[in-house]
């Protein structure tokens, strides 16, 4: 059982990466969003095709010893609000203004939770009408249309006297029954907005999450499978589904591609890294610097604070599914996605939205019979109908002329999503099943001349969980900033560790274990945080202190070979392709496939390299070469 598989789950398709130990067997699914264990077991049984010669879904399992998941369906339910709608029951009265503040886009705060939150006094009355009082709030909330209510106190003992009456008067065992989630429960933050936004948005993508993980996992005992499905989290590390939070896998993917694009700017030596993973839905941005991923210490989503760390990746509603349309004579592109079903009009599900595939299909980047390796075949004609009929008939231009504005509107909207991140020595990492067609088009608006293309950049998030480990993170909130209250906060701490990696199957003893001791001011505001040992003398009067723990199982990880420079040569080409660089311009391009290069080939644009399950576009003024490595490097020659 030496075999660890990483699986990346987007809007469109789904991503299926195996290491045995020596080398990577990887390949693509559409997703199912009807039932995503569908498109899991599918892309299972694709790659034990792919291992053995022919399928064998249970030989795979049982050489497997860890399944390792992530997936972009929680990034991609806040982007296209596909969730519950949220009530809030504070006894701050404050609380709601503040967190419209804290929301930079002015918009989560009213998709998620608009004028359902309602405050309670704790002090108006005797205990019988304050227990009434909660009672009809939240029957008003649900009445608003919250589907889950988050119980918000100022200190964990306010939410414990809410618990006790709401408990009584909204029994858990009626089906009626609303979910009731406590903030404190989830974060231990005394940062009042933070605690709340991480148990909103927790609370926001939980019933997503559930239904899904917990149907794979029963699929997976059905084979008789020893070690549990694991999630991968936007910490960097890997947990039982039982042991997940919700909120810590939004962006896991992209912390994968993090981690993978981290290991590449190790190989190649680069000093600043701008990762761009286009996937179906979204494009997820993050930047590694001197080959670290560098995680803040207080997290984002969507810019509005949460308690916990979090990997700096942020993304844009622009991916390979994005509706393109007209909107007052413009054209635009994102934030709603066509996903996997009915999908890009060119896969004949009955998409009636124009999409850059569909775009990509007529311009002739991409090839009809070829997409996905052969594996599924694009129908152009569908593309030109829905084309024609939103984008160039609304514009009154033809449908060459429509083909090349849209192409420019993706890239523009793209270079938006990393522009503010680029600095002059910056390489951009471009991967997701439609990151090589269009980086050249987006880094070239962005300024930036070099553009580095994995060779498994259709599958690189998946990949790059390959360089994770199973673990857990712990963090509490020290009563009083006192030697001996943090010694209790540690052993306390230790007891839950010891048995929670125990569940995981791993002794403590034998694990990694990092402290950390973080002082904030009553406010939250950061003073400074650094590595605690048991024991140490702890003075921070009038201050705020935490404590975090966290364990580490290393699980094995690949090494990969150092580039070395090696003698160009020009590129073989296997065929040409005829591709629209303009509207009255159609040019034979020539097309390179990657797994027929050798390190050292090289070419120039306008070119094609076709790369497994992706296609690469090389814009005129660009250069190209396969690095001893195997991957494409990209240079602006402008």
């Amino acid at each position: 059982m030496d075999t660890l598989i990483n699986i990346d789950n987007g809007g469109t398709l789904t991503d299926i990466c195996a290491w045995d130990g020596d080398a990577f067997t990887f390949t693509k699914t559409l997703t199912t969003p009807q039932d995503l264990s569908d498109c899991l077991f599918t892309g299972l049984e694709k790659v034990s095709a792919a291992l053995y010669g022919e399928a064998d879904l249970e030989r795979l399992l049982h050489a497997t010893q860890h399944i390792r998941y992530s997936t972009t369906q929680g990034t991609n339910a806040l982007v296209e609000r596909q969730g519950p709608m949220i009530g809030i029951l504070t006894t701050m009265p404050e609380l709601a203004d503040l967190m419209r503040t804290t929301d930079p886009e002015r918009d989560l705060f009213t998709g998620l939770v608009g004028d359902r939150c309602l405050r309670i006094d704790l002090a108006a009355g005797d205990a019988e009408e304050v227990d009434r009082e909660a009672v009809r709030l939240v029957t008003r909330l649900t009445t608003l249309g919250a589907g889950r209510v988050v119980v918000a106190g100022r200190t964990p003992e306010e939410e414990h006297r809410l618990r006790h009456v709401l408990l009584r008067r909204f029994p858990r065992h009626l089906l009626g029954s609303v979910p009731l989630l406590y903030s404190w429960d989830l974060a231990g933050d005394r940062h009042d907005v933070r605690r709340v936004w991480s148990c909103v948005i927790n609370t926001f993508l939980h019933p997503t999450m559930e239904r899904f993980l917990y149907g794979a996992e029963r699929r997976l005992r059905s084979y008789r499978v020893v070690n549990p499905l694991l999630v991968y989290r936007n910490d960097g590390a890997s947990s039982r589904v039982a042991k997940a939070v919700a909120l810590k896998t939004y962006s896991s993917g992209p912390r994968g591609g993090l981690e993978g694009t981290a290991a590449l700017a190790r190989v190649y030596g680069l000093a600043h890294t701008v990762m761009m993973d286009i996937g179906g839905t979204t494009t997820d941005v993050g930047v590694v610097s001197g080959g670290k991923v560098a995680p803040d210490g207080r997290g984002s989503v969507k810019g509005v604070p949460i308690s916990y760390p979090m990997s700096n990746v942020h993304s844009k509603g622009v991916g390979g599914s994005s509706v393109i349309a007209v909107q007052d004579g413009e054209i635009t592109v994102g934030p709603r996605s066509v996903g996997a079903a009915p999908g890009p009009a060119c896969f004949g599900f009955g998409g009636r939205r124009a999409t850059i595939t569909d775009v990509n299909l007529l311009l002739g980047v991409l090839d009809a019979d070829t997409y996905m390796d052969g594996t599924f075949r694009l129908d152009p004609e569908r593309s030109r109908t829905v084309i024609t009929e939103t984008i160039a008939e609304p514009l009154g231009i033809p449908l060459e002329e429509a083909l090349v504005r849209m192409e420019q509107a993706y890239f523009a909207a793209l270079a938006d999503s990393f522009a503010h991140v680029v600095t002059p020595d910056t390489t951009l990492a471009a991967f997701g099943g439609a990151g090589p067609m269009s980086a050249a088009g987006a880094a070239r608006i962005a300024g930036v001349r070099d553009v580095l293309v994995p060779r498994t950049a259709a599958v690189f998030s998946a990949f790059g969980i390959s360089f994770s480990d199973i673990g857990k993170s712990y963090e509490v909130g020290v009563p009083t900033p006192t030697t001996e209250a943090v010694r209790t906060a540690h052993e306390e701490l230790v007891a839950r560790a010891e048995r929670d990696m125990f569940q995981e199957g791993y002794h403590l003893a034998d694990c990694r274990s990092s402290w950390d001791l973080t002082v904030e001011e009553a406010d939250g505001t950061l003073v400074g945080s650094h590595a605690y040992h048991p024991g140490d003398p702890v003075e921070a009067p009038g201050q705020q202190v935490s404590l975090r723990l966290t364990v580490t199982a290393p699980l094995p990880h690949p090494v990969l070979p150092d580039d070395r420079a090696v003698e160009p040569r020009p590129a073989a080409i296997a065929g040409t392709r005829r591709v629209r660089s303009a509207a009255d311009r159609v040019d034979d391009v020539p097309v390179h496939v990657l797994d027929d290069l050798a390190p050292g080939d090289a070419g120039e644009g306008p070119a094609i390299v076709e790369g497994p399950f992706f296609t690469a576009r090389v814009l005129p003024g660009w250069r190209f070469r396969v690095t001893a490595v195997g991957d494409l490097l990209l240079h602006d020659s402008h």
